[in-house]
Parts: structure tokens; sequence; C-alpha cells
């Protein structure tokens, strides 16, 4: 099991492009869901990793039509529960899943309705997950791989709720990744710095080593500088 699971983290981080902490996680979920089918070899449960691995990072989403009340789009696991409650509170209720992970939403213009989410894990044994939400309002909406998404109105969970006055328009933006993607496009500019900085003391002649002894120092600061800064953005509230 665990050279199938590491064999996906590799495949997710090189040939997918997500964020090694991202592929960490969607690894760590899958192994929790593994332990709780009593050890199932991945294989049987999964399929040929490779397959895997583009199931697991969807691509080929297309844009809505802003004149269609319904939209297919799709999220990371950074983010699908907050946009979904953000979207849910403009009216957007989300029917199912596609095959590829997108969430199929649409929303009544005349008399739209406020809605939220939750993602769950999907796991074997004890209560059914979708019996013990039952109790308090929760349906299912969609499952993907190894997550399950629960909606309910959400006068049901805070009280009567007031309709969003004027729905607005579809947006425009199929695909919203979590903001730890950005983390990997600047630590590639600061090692490039530091490269640069190693090729331009190189070439100062018989100020050779001066320059490496400035420039290494200097390049080698910029990937923790700039990891810093996108952490402390990151934090931000959006």
């Amino acid at each position: 099991m665990t050279g199938y699971l590491d064999r996906l983290a590799e495949l997710l981080r090189e040939a997918h492009g997500l964020p090694p902490d991202h592929s960490a996680a969607t690894v760590a979920d899958l192994a929790a869901y593994l332990a709780q089918a009593g050890g199932a070899d991945p294989r049987d449960a999964f399929g040929p990793v490779e397959a895997f691995a583009r199931r697991l990072a969807p691509s080929g989403v297309s844009a809505a039509d802003e004149h269609l009340e319904t939209w297919r789009w799709l999220a990371d696991t950074y983010v699908d529960e907050h946009l979904l409650n953000r979207f849910g509170d403009e009216g957007w209720e989300v029917e199912r899943v596609d095959p590829l992970g997108r969430f199929v939403s649409h929303r009544d213009p005349e008399r739209p309705r406020r809605w939220e989410y939750r993602r769950e894990l999907i796991t074997g044994g004890g209560e059914p997950l979708e019996e013990r939400l039952a109790r308090d309002g929760w349906e299912p909406c969609g499952s993907w791989v190894v997550y399950a998404w629960f909606k309910r109105e959400k006068a049901v969970g805070a009280g009567p709720a007031p309709a969003p006055p004027e729905p607005p328009p579809v947006p425009r933006r199929p695909t919203f990744p979590g903001r730890h993607h950005d983390s990997g496009y600047v630590l590639m500019g600061g090692v490039l710095v530091l490269v640069v900085a190693v090729v331009v003391a190189a070439s100062t002649g018989t100020g050779f080593g001066v320059g490496l002894a400035v420039g290494l120092p200097v390049g080698a600061l910029v990937p923790p500088v700039t990891a810093w800064a996108v952490r402390a953005r990151c934090r931000r509230p959006a």
C-alpha cells in the first residue's frame, strides 16, 4: 500500500503540479480510507495509480455561460467548503458532483434560497454517514473518490434567512485553486534569483571570491523570505 501511495504523491506533485502539502494531505486521506476498509489493496480500491492521479487532478473545465442559471465549477480541498458556503449564500444549490469532480449547481433566479455545505471523508463501519447527518437536516449532494458533500437550507441550521435580494451574475471563473498554489511559483522564482546571483558572482573575474561571498548569502535568503511572505498573505482572510 505504501508504494502505491508514495507513487501517487509523486505523480500529483510532479505530473499534475499539486503543491507538496496538498498532495500529502490527499494521500493521508486516502490512507485513512484504506485503513477504514481493513487495509484494502489500493489497486483494487482505486485502480492503476497513473489513471487515479489524473482523476484526482482533473483538467479541461469549461467556462460557465453567463446567461444560464446552471454552473459547473471546480475547487480544491483548500477552498471548496469556503466557496460552497459563499456561493450557497448567494443562492447556488449543488445538485451533484460530476465524474471530473466539478460541482454542478443551479440557482432559481425568481426564488433563490440560501444553502450551506460541508465535506466529509467517506469511511466504512459504524453508523452510515448519511443517516448520522440527516438528523441535523443535511442531505447528500455529491461524492467523488473518497469525499462526500452535504447541503441543507440555511434556514434549517440558523432559522429563517432572507433570500438574496438581487442574485449576482454567474461567476465567470470555472476553477478556484487554493492560495497554496502561489507558493510554488514564488519559491521557484527565489531559486532562479539564487542561480543568477552565483552566475553574476562568477563573472566578476578577479572579484570572484568577493562576488561569490556576497551573492550566495543574498541569493540564499530569497527563497525563505519569499516563502514567509506568501505564508503571511495566505493567512489573511479572503
